[in-house]
């Protein structure tokens, strides 16, 4: 039923805004000083097959401007001289060990005590990170184990794997902040001292990564991890430290000034290794694939099933991207494989957060009452809400990822309509319908929570709650209009046309709506009705269940929806039980024969009235002698019962059953009309 409603709504809305389309022309051509050859404040775009196919040739040229510089290959920077060079050099360095030991003994006199101090240090800080490590683990474990009690059993797994990744990570991280102390305090350029610092950082980063490696891989950091992680972590490590070993490789040959082929040979070199490297580590497809999350949304199950069935292809492909990227087609490589893996992680980001963020409403929902159905609908709205900001925030982050959200805007953008001198365009009209939409359910999340937590708060009634949610959903809703009318080009103009053909159209025939529509806002802000109410109007009672501009919904008793127009509430008598006492009166008709006692049947009726659980006790029952009919003495009995929650002819039906029951035990006859027919003589006589 709210579906018809809404459908109905929109279908009314629809038929305005055709409505207002068509006056807008005329609008515009009745305005004082608008010539004949003026142009139009609405026109449809008559050429939008030919606008289209121009967008879709300047996306077309778009794509190839951007595509050309990614298939430009950059010369390499070496030759096979540069291998020859390497070949004699490599023949010739015996003969100059000499020569090279007294280059090293002029360097170690130019770094003095001072820069000797800093290498011995460096490098006996290398050794006791690579020794001391486990000791000093093993003896935070020890201390940390005794605040186990005291520690949160949701934060305690993770404590002791932060404490390691920080300690593994701690002694590099220090000295590459001293020495960028000493590097800012003094002014030093030379080459060795360059390079220290650079293999610092390395270093850092290379503990970081390890440790974190390590942690999340065999110290149950990742539960994912628990069969595979082992395995994969010797692998992951061998391949960090060789890539480690390569950027500090080519900075040192840096630092010694080679030739810039010789560099350019040994990046080469060094990137191909690497990437041969990742494809030996990817080739473990169960042991990676295991290190993935299970998530039980079809959506996350969608993509990882087409992931593993795409794995090994990927994975070449990854690698063909790697090797053209080594060869020179270094744009080609980047772009495609950052394009590739960086929208998968960001997939995968986005999926988890929302996982957390879902576990969480869920918590929250089971601590719930379930019967609280402002509870409920709050769970619905943040849920609906949660999904409709992560699906549109995956879209529009994978497709400007990929570099297709610009191109989808340009082929969008051929206009459907113009608006005055504003052409509107496809690209405008979706932007509109995603604010909209955003406003719809921001609009219900905002009333669902105010009805759960701010209202009974502060004691606002539920009627007055719900005539407050009322207009901060036509409040919402309006503002969600005019900013997506504001989108779209509209201005202020359009809003007094609209008024102006409204205004004809309740002239020409809507008077009828209007009138429902401004009975609506009577109810709502009259708070003479309000939602769950119990009412009855005309030969309809019910309960209210909701109040919309053009009519309220009833539910009977009888699970019966009543769509019943507003106007009907305002110029018709409705009686409202839930505004004044809910109790109201029964009348029950009985009569007896004339050989009972009056003053027995009064008592019997009122102990049947007393010992009848539907009737109201508050105000005592009643039995009044009404009169003597053709065929007995009449009775009526008058009890009170509550209408909200109690039905009139169930209680009517329960007294019936207990009067003929305890009239048929006192031996009290109940008749029936009886005619007694006499035949005159003489009309027997004149028969014969």
């Amino acid at each position: 039923m709210k579906v018809l409603l809404l459908a109905r709504n929109i279908t009314f809305v629809a038929v305005m805004l055709i409505f207002t389309a068509t006056a807008l022309p005329a609008w515009a051509a009745a305005q004082p000083g608008s010539k004949s050859g003026d142009k139009e404040e609405f026109t449809i775009s008559d050429d939008m097959g030919q606008a289209m196919s121009r967008q879709a040739g300047q996306v077309k040229k778009q794509i190839q401007k951007q595509a050309s510089p990614l298939f430009q290959r950059k010369k390499l920077g070496f030759d096979w001289g540069t291998v020859e060079y390497l070949y004699e050099t490599a023949l010739s360095l015996p003969p100059r060990i000499p020569e090279l030991s007294q280059k090293i003994v002029e360097q170690s006199h130019l770094l003095g005590v001072v820069g000797s101090l800093l290498v011995l240090l460096l490098f006996a800080a290398v050794i006791y990170s690579l020794v001391g490590q486990k000791r000093i683990m093993t003896r935070i474990g020890a201390r940390v184990a005794p605040l186990q009690n005291r520690i949160p059993e949701k934060v305690y797994p993770y404590l002791l794997p932060t404490i390691h990744i920080i300690v593994a990570a701690l002694l590099p991280w220090v000295l590459l902040a001293a020495y960028a102390l000493v590097d800012a305090l003094i002014s030093y350029d030379a080459g060795w001292f360059t390079l220290i610092g650079r293999l610092l950082k390395l270093w850092a980063i290379g503990a970081l990564i390890i440790s974190l490696l390590r942690e999340m891989l065999t110290g149950g950091l990742l539960k994912t991890a628990h069969e595979h992680g082992k395995s994969i972590f010797r692998l992951a490590r061998l391949v960090a430290i060789y890539t480690l070993f390569g950027f500090g490789l080519f900075w040192t040959a840096l630092a010694f000034n080679l030739r810039q082929d010789v560099l350019a040979l040994l990046r080469f070199c060094i990137s191909l290794s690497i990437a041969l490297a990742l494809f030996l580590l990817a080739l473990k497809k169960n042991a990676l694939l295991s290190l993935l999350p299970q998530l039980p949304h079809r959506s996350y199950q969608k993509f990882l099933n087409l992931f593993r069935r795409c794995y090994f292809p990927l994975i070449l492909f990854s690698l063909i991207l790697a090797v053209l990227g080594s060869l020179g087609y270094r744009a080609l490589g980047r772009a495609l494989l950052a394009k590739i893996w960086m929208s998968g992680a960001i997939y995968l980001a986005i999926m988890m957060a929302y996982h957390l963020m879902l576990n969480a409403l869920l918590r929250w929902h089971t601590r719930t009452d379930r019967e609280n159905e402002a509870a409920q609908l709050v769970f619905r709205s943040c849920k609906n809400l949660l999904i409709y900001g992560t699906t549109l925030a995956t879209v529009l982050i994978v497709l400007n990822l990929l570099g297709l959200l610009g191109l989808l805007e340009q082929a969008m953008s051929f206009p459907v309509f113009e608006l005055g001198k504003a052409a509107v365009t496809l690209w405008i009209l979706i932007k509109a319908a995603v604010i909209l939409v955003a406003f719809v359910f921001f609009s219900r999340f905002s009333q669902s929570y105010l009805d759960y937590k701010v209202y009974p708060a502060v004691g606002i009634e539920p009627g007055l709650g719900y005539a407050l949610n009322t207009f901060l959903k036509y409040l919402v809703l309006a503002m969600g209009i005019l900013i997506s009318l504001n989108i779209v080009g509209l201005d202020l103009r359009f809003l007094l046309v609209f008024g102006g053909a409204l205004g004809i159209g309740v002239g020409m025939g809507l008077q009828n709506l209007a009138s429902n529509i401004i009975s609506g806002f009577t109810l709502i802000f009259g708070g003479k009705l309000r939602k769950g109410d119990w009412i009855q109007v005309g030969g309809t009672m019910g309960m209210v269940t909701d109040i919309h501009l053009r009519a309220t919904m009833v539910r009977t008793r009888d699970e019966i929806e009543y769509i019943i127009p507003n106007n009907e509430f305002i110029s018709g008598t409705l009686i409202n039980y839930s505004l004044g006492s809910p109790l109201i009166c029964v009348e029950v008709p009985v009569g007896v024969s004339y050989n009972a006692n009056p003053r027995q049947v009064e008592q019997i009726l009122l102990e049947v009235a007393r010992t009848e659980p539907s009737v109201s006790k508050e105000r005592p029952a009643a039995v009044r002698f009404i009169e003597f009919g053709d065929s007995s003495i009449n009775f009526q009995v008058l009890v009170w019962i509550n209408v909200r929650t109690t039905p009139l002819r169930l209680v009517r039906s329960n007294l019936y059953f207990s009067i003929f029951e305890n009239l048929a035990k006192a031996g009290i006859e109940i008749p029936f009309p009886q005619r007694d027919i006499h035949i005159r003589s003489s009309v027997a006589t004149e028969a014969k």
